[in-house]
């Protein structure tokens, strides 16, 4: 498994990626649309690549000699939105796998999740913070929303710190209609502007999941003896792991993780935990899965 995940970090091209991690999960993140007679034409648009070709007209295309895409009314409103956390401690490196760091494996799991809001046919959009920044991309529908999350996506680099309170919640205005928001973050602060703007939309009755994403040296305190260490997001000098600083670390980080797990559980905010050296395909399928639950996986 480290060595596909190795070779998936050096990958660029995320629908690739995409299609390997994809293969086979056979679920979507919520009951979705049922299609066929309960659901009315709305209308023809031109063909696009990456459109099923089961929903091509071929009466049509014989009359036109063009492809032409029937699309439909469809019965659920639910808006999916991608939150990533693109702040400097999101470019901690795996200590295991060369290339693969916390913003490579979050990003790609959001862009793993747009694939399935398209394929269910529901509205997404992004929304990506650091460097003190909200960026957005608007909420869409299809394949040409899916490749403008996608460029989005590739673009990110962790730089920064999180936007402050008054910023986040100035623009939490995004979520208007019922939405399904899927937050990826190392959540190494808890409680923080961030935890504060979920918890804000969490009360507002949106469905909020989110993955605190750690690496297998932070998990057990792994790090090289001796090393010097520095807070990408604070500039408060090099910390050093011996052996009594790895253990009060250790410590420190299982209370705080275990602080998040109660904070979520009482605000009724579906929480998973994922190492970034696990395999893509068996945290997404844990993360999705949790649809109605409100528990740690």
């Amino acid at each position: 498994m480290l060595q596909t995940s190795a070779l998936m970090a050096h990958a660029t091209d995320l629908n690739l990626i995409i299609r390997h991690v994809l293969a086979g999960l056979g679920h979507g993140m919520h009951a979705g649309r049922e299609r066929g007679a309960g659901v009315e034409f709305s209308e023809y648009r031109a063909y696009a690549p990456g459109d099923e070709w089961r929903r091509v007209d071929w009466k049509l295309l014989a009359r036109a000699d063009r492809y032409y895409v029937r699309e439909a009314e469809r019965d659920s409103h639910v808006a999916v939105w991608l939150w990533l956390d693109a702040s400097a401690s999101m470019a901690e490196p795996s200590r295991q796998t060369a290339g693969l760091d916390k913003l490579w494996y979050a990003r790609t799991m959001l862009a793993c999740l747009a694939a399935v809001a398209q394929r269910q046919g529901d509205a997404f959009g992004l929304v990506v913070c650091g460097g003190g920044r909200v960026e957005f991309t608007p909420a869409g529908r299809g394949p040409r929303q899916l490749q403008r999350v996608l460029a989005q996506l590739a673009r990110v680099t962790a730089q920064g710190a999180l936007p402050d309170e008054a910023t986040l919640r100035a623009n939490l205005h995004f979520a208007r209609a019922p939405s399904l928001i899927f937050a990826a973050s190392d959540f190494l602060e808890w409680p923080s502007p961030l935890s504060e703007a979920l918890l804000r939309l969490r009360h507002l009755q949106h469905d909020v999941r989110v993955l605190a994403l750690r690496t297998q040296a932070e998990v057990d305190a792994s790090f090289k003896a001796g090393a010097g260490y520095r807070d990408p997001e604070r500039a408060d000098g090099l910390h050093r792991m011996g052996q009594a600083e790895r253990e009060a670390y250790r410590q420190a980080l299982a209370s705080h993780f275990e602080a998040m797990a109660t904070s979520c559980r009482q605000h009724d905010i579906v929480r998973c935990e994922a190492r970034i050296e696990q395999p893509l395909a068996l945290v997404l399928r844990s993360w999705v899965q949790l649809a109605g639950a409100r528990a740690r996986c």
